[in-house]
This record gives structure tokens, C-alpha cells and sequence, in this order.
């Protein structure tokens, strides 16, 4: 849904810049943050309609950060998509556990990324 804002969370700066420039080109209004603290300030501060979320960040990783957001009644509507380069044979349920609704595998597929955006927002406008 182009227009949306999405969130991303990511400590690797060339994969933030690939990703932001994919889905500005499609319409997105893009912010990003590096840190699981920041990913949750801004998060409170901008209320994106979609938080892509690397699963390893320093700090609090990624599904750390996921928990506090469905834990905090300010950010719990927020749907959030792992975007990992981790592969996830068996580590799918804890995707799911701390509160993903989905995940995207890195490096990212420029053409058909944008598409899977677009699926998790209609996703989960449908559910509301």
C-alpha cells in the first residue's frame, strides 16, 4: 500500500539503504533505526504500518525488540516481519513466539520485495 510508513531495524547500513531505496521507489515513506532501543522509540513515535526487523542486531536482538513492542500497549497493533539473512530451519517458531507475523530471508529479492511488503500490509489491514 503505497504511502504507508515502514520501519525498518537493521545495523548493517547498506542493507538499510538497499531496502529503503526498493520500497521508496514503490511509494513507501521509510525510517529506519540501528538499535532495538531506537527501533522502539521511533516505533512509538511514527506508528509505522509495517516494521521490517533484523532478527540480529547488537544489543537487544531482534526478537527482543519484537516482545517489548507487543508488550507495550503503545506499539501493539504494529505488525512486525523478520528480515534475516539467518537461516530459519528451526528457528521459525521463535519468529512466530516473539510475535512476527512473517518473515523475508536477505539478500533481498529487489523485485519481489516490494510484493511481499504489500502482502503483509493487506494482511494485516484485512485482520483489523
Amino acid at each position: 500500500m503505497p504511502g504507508e510508513i515502514i520501519l525498518i531495524v537493521d545495523d548493517d547500513e547498506r542493507s538499510i539503504e538497499l531496502t529503503r531505496d526498493v520500497l521508496e521507489a514503490h511509494g513507501y515513506l521509510v525510517y529506519s533505526a540501528t538499535t532495538g532501543h531506537d527501533a522502539l522509540k521511533l516505533a512509538r513515535e511514527i506508528q509505522p504500518g509495517l516494521i521490517l526487523m533484523d532478527i540480529r542486531i547488537p544489543g537487544m536482538d531482534g526478537l527482543d525488540v519484537t516482545r517489548a513492542l507487543q508488550d507495550d500497549d503503545a506499539t501493539r497493533q504494529i505488525p512486525v516481519v523478520a528480515l534475516t539473512a539467518c537461516a530459519l530451519i528451526g528457528n521459525e517458531n521463535n519468529v512466530f513466539a516473539a510475535g512476527c507475523i512473517g518473515y523475508i530471508t536477505k539478500p533481498i529479492d529487489t523485485h519481489r520485495f516490494p510484493l511481499d511488503v504489500a502482502r503483509y500490509l493487506k494482511m494485516t489491514a484485512e485482520s483489523h
